[in-house]
Protein backbone atom coordinates (compact mmCIF):
# COMPACT_ATOMS: atom_id res chain seq x y z
CA UNK A 1 0.00 0.00 0.00
CA UNK A 2 2.97 2.37 0.98
CA UNK A 3 4.30 2.25 -2.59
CA UNK A 4 0.84 3.83 -4.04
CA UNK A 5 0.75 6.77 -1.45
CA UNK A 6 2.20 10.22 -2.70
CA UNK A 7 4.89 11.31 -0.77
CA UNK A 8 4.10 15.30 -0.43
CA UNK A 9 3.30 17.82 1.74
CA UNK A 10 -0.11 18.63 0.01
CA UNK A 11 -0.90 14.79 0.50
CA UNK A 12 0.18 15.15 4.32
CA UNK A 13 -1.76 18.25 4.75
CA UNK A 14 -4.50 16.59 2.90
CA UNK A 15 -4.70 13.21 4.90
CA UNK A 16 -4.47 15.55 8.18
CA UNK A 17 -7.57 17.16 6.94
CA UNK A 18 -9.93 13.88 6.36
CA UNK A 19 -8.47 12.43 9.73
CA UNK A 20 -10.30 15.97 10.98
CA UNK A 21 -13.17 15.52 9.49
CA UNK A 22 -13.87 11.76 10.64
CA UNK A 23 -13.23 12.77 13.92
CA UNK A 24 -15.75 15.02 13.61
CA UNK A 25 -18.03 12.88 11.84
CA UNK A 26 -17.34 9.92 14.34
CA UNK A 27 -18.51 12.18 17.30
CA UNK A 28 -21.36 13.52 15.62
CA UNK A 29 -22.71 9.96 14.92
CA UNK A 30 -21.98 9.15 18.42
CA UNK A 31 -24.18 11.66 19.77
CA UNK A 32 -27.11 10.99 17.20
CA UNK A 33 -26.63 7.58 18.84
CA UNK A 34 -27.07 8.30 22.52
CA UNK A 35 -29.66 10.58 21.48
CA UNK A 36 -31.49 7.41 19.84
CA UNK A 37 -30.59 5.50 22.94
CA UNK A 38 -32.05 7.80 24.89
CA UNK A 39 -35.34 7.94 22.88
CA UNK A 40 -35.28 4.23 22.78
CA UNK A 41 -35.63 3.48 26.44
CA UNK A 42 -37.93 5.66 27.14
CA UNK A 43 -40.71 4.22 24.35
CA UNK A 44 -39.56 0.73 25.60
CA UNK A 45 -40.45 2.16 29.28
CA UNK A 46 -43.39 3.33 27.71
CA UNK A 47 -44.16 0.52 26.07
CA UNK A 48 -44.30 -2.03 29.21
CA UNK A 49 -46.49 0.49 31.09
CA UNK A 50 -48.84 0.92 28.06
CA UNK A 51 -48.92 -3.36 27.81
CA UNK A 52 -49.96 -3.26 31.41
CA UNK A 53 -52.84 -1.03 31.06
CA UNK A 54 -53.97 -3.04 27.76
CA UNK A 55 -53.93 -6.34 29.85
CA UNK A 56 -56.33 -4.63 32.57
CA UNK A 57 -58.30 -2.56 29.80
CA UNK A 58 -59.09 -5.96 27.71
CA UNK A 59 -60.16 -8.21 31.12
CA UNK A 60 -62.45 -5.23 31.88
CA UNK A 61 -63.87 -5.33 28.53
CA UNK A 62 -64.46 -9.14 28.52
CA UNK A 63 -66.06 -8.75 31.92
CA UNK A 64 -68.76 -5.60 30.53
CA UNK A 65 -69.83 -7.56 27.46
CA UNK A 66 -70.49 -10.51 29.75
CA UNK A 67 -72.39 -8.23 31.87
CA UNK A 68 -74.07 -7.06 29.17
CA UNK A 69 -74.77 -10.15 27.54
CA UNK A 70 -76.21 -11.42 30.80
CA UNK A 71 -78.27 -7.98 30.94
CA UNK A 72 -79.67 -7.80 27.51
CA UNK A 73 -78.99 -10.71 26.12
CA UNK A 74 -76.22 -12.09 23.50
CA UNK A 75 -78.39 -11.04 20.35
CA UNK A 76 -78.28 -7.49 21.70
CA UNK A 77 -74.98 -7.46 22.14
CA UNK A 78 -73.95 -9.29 18.71
CA UNK A 79 -76.45 -6.43 16.81
CA UNK A 80 -75.02 -3.48 18.10
CA UNK A 81 -71.43 -5.45 17.36
CA UNK A 82 -72.76 -5.43 13.36
CA UNK A 83 -73.97 -1.83 13.38
CA UNK A 84 -70.22 -0.71 14.25
CA UNK A 85 -68.41 0.99 11.44
CA UNK A 86 -65.52 -0.64 9.57
CA UNK A 87 -62.31 0.81 11.42
CA UNK A 88 -59.47 1.84 9.60
CA UNK A 89 -56.10 3.84 11.19
CA UNK A 90 -53.87 6.59 9.80
CA UNK A 91 -50.53 6.27 9.80
CA UNK A 92 -48.43 9.51 10.01
CA UNK A 93 -44.97 9.99 11.40
CA UNK A 94 -42.54 12.52 13.48
CA UNK A 95 -38.82 13.31 13.08
CA UNK A 96 -36.31 12.06 15.72
CA UNK A 97 -32.45 12.78 15.03
CA UNK A 98 -33.51 12.58 11.34
CA UNK A 99 -35.62 8.88 11.76
CA UNK A 100 -39.27 8.96 10.79
CA UNK A 101 -40.75 7.61 14.16
CA UNK A 102 -44.80 6.31 13.09
CA UNK A 103 -47.30 7.92 14.94
CA UNK A 104 -50.66 6.42 14.26
CA UNK A 105 -54.41 6.92 14.89
CA UNK A 106 -57.83 5.86 14.26
CA UNK A 107 -59.28 7.92 10.97
CA UNK A 108 -61.43 10.88 12.16
CA UNK A 109 -64.52 9.23 10.46
CA UNK A 110 -64.21 6.68 12.55
CA UNK A 111 -67.33 6.77 15.32
CA UNK A 112 -67.06 4.06 17.86
CA UNK A 113 -69.14 6.10 20.42
CA UNK A 114 -71.78 8.28 19.08
CA UNK A 115 -73.47 10.91 21.02
CA UNK A 116 -76.64 8.97 20.86
CA UNK A 117 -75.51 6.07 22.18
CA UNK A 118 -76.01 6.40 25.75
CA UNK A 119 -79.35 6.74 24.82
CA UNK A 120 -80.16 3.82 22.19
CA UNK A 121 -78.55 1.20 23.28
CA UNK A 122 -78.63 -0.09 26.76
CA UNK A 123 -76.37 1.05 29.42
CA UNK A 124 -74.42 -2.09 30.03
CA UNK A 125 -74.02 -2.70 26.13
CA UNK A 126 -73.10 1.21 26.11
CA UNK A 127 -70.37 0.53 29.30
CA UNK A 128 -68.80 -2.58 27.17
CA UNK A 129 -68.48 -0.27 24.28
CA UNK A 130 -67.00 2.62 25.83
CA UNK A 131 -64.45 -0.26 27.78
CA UNK A 132 -63.12 -1.51 24.08
CA UNK A 133 -63.10 1.92 22.78
CA UNK A 134 -60.08 2.31 25.89
CA UNK A 135 -58.43 -0.85 24.66
CA UNK A 136 -58.25 0.08 21.04
CA UNK A 137 -56.61 3.12 21.71
CA UNK A 138 -54.47 1.45 24.11
CA UNK A 139 -53.84 -1.23 21.30
CA UNK A 140 -52.89 1.07 18.81
CA UNK A 141 -49.85 3.35 21.32
CA UNK A 142 -48.59 -0.23 21.91
CA UNK A 143 -48.55 -0.89 18.12
CA UNK A 144 -46.93 2.45 17.70
CA UNK A 145 -44.42 2.67 20.05
CA UNK A 146 -43.38 -0.98 18.76
CA UNK A 147 -43.18 -0.04 15.40
CA UNK A 148 -41.13 2.62 16.32
CA UNK A 149 -38.59 0.93 18.76
CA UNK A 150 -38.09 -1.59 15.53
CA UNK A 151 -37.08 1.71 13.74
CA UNK A 152 -34.94 2.97 16.39
CA UNK A 153 -32.81 -0.36 16.87
CA UNK A 154 -32.27 -0.97 12.98
CA UNK A 155 -31.14 2.96 12.90
CA UNK A 156 -29.07 1.94 15.99
CA UNK A 157 -27.30 -0.65 14.29
CA UNK A 158 -26.27 0.76 11.62
CA UNK A 159 -24.97 3.93 13.55
CA UNK A 160 -23.01 1.61 15.09
CA UNK A 161 -21.46 -0.35 12.71
CA UNK A 162 -20.27 3.24 10.67
CA UNK A 163 -19.21 4.58 14.18
CA UNK A 164 -17.09 1.47 14.29
CA UNK A 165 -15.99 1.33 10.62
CA UNK A 166 -14.46 5.11 11.24
CA UNK A 167 -13.16 4.06 14.57
CA UNK A 168 -11.73 1.47 14.06
CA UNK A 169 -11.26 0.73 10.11
CA UNK A 170 -10.46 5.30 8.46
CA UNK A 171 -9.15 6.72 11.03
CA UNK A 172 -6.43 4.13 11.85
CA UNK A 173 -5.55 3.56 7.96
CA UNK A 174 -5.47 7.42 7.59
CA UNK A 175 -3.62 8.11 10.53
CA UNK A 176 -0.41 5.76 9.17
CA UNK A 177 -0.59 7.31 5.86
CA UNK A 178 -0.06 10.09 7.51
CA UNK A 179 2.55 8.68 9.55
CA UNK A 180 4.17 7.01 6.65
CA UNK A 181 4.12 10.46 4.80
CA UNK A 182 5.61 12.57 7.25
CA UNK A 183 8.09 9.90 8.34
CA UNK A 184 8.99 9.92 4.25
CA UNK A 185 9.17 13.50 4.04
CA UNK A 186 11.60 14.15 6.99
CA UNK A 187 13.62 11.31 5.69
CA UNK A 188 13.88 12.90 2.56
CA UNK A 189 14.84 16.57 4.05
CA UNK A 190 17.49 14.86 6.09
CA UNK A 191 18.48 13.26 3.24
CA UNK A 192 18.87 16.86 1.66
CA UNK A 193 20.33 18.80 4.14
CA UNK A 194 23.09 15.64 4.16
CA UNK A 195 23.51 16.54 0.16
CA UNK A 196 23.68 19.90 0.81
CA UNK A 197 26.44 19.72 3.40
CA UNK A 198 28.74 17.41 1.49
CA UNK A 199 27.91 19.58 -1.79
CA UNK A 200 29.40 22.31 0.77
CA UNK A 201 32.16 20.47 1.56
CA UNK A 202 33.47 19.39 -1.83
CA UNK A 203 33.36 22.96 -2.97
CA UNK A 204 35.05 24.18 0.20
Amino acid sequence: METSIRVTRRELIQTRGRIKVAKRGLELLKMKRSAMMIEFFKLLRKLQEVKEDLRTLIERGNEAVRIAEAVTGRMTVERVAQEQSEKSARVGGRNVMGLIIPDIGLNENVQILRGSDSITIPTAVYDAKNSYLAALNTLIQVSEQELAIRRLLREIYKLNRRANSIENRIIPSWTSKMNYIKQSLDDMERDRLVSIKFIKRVIS
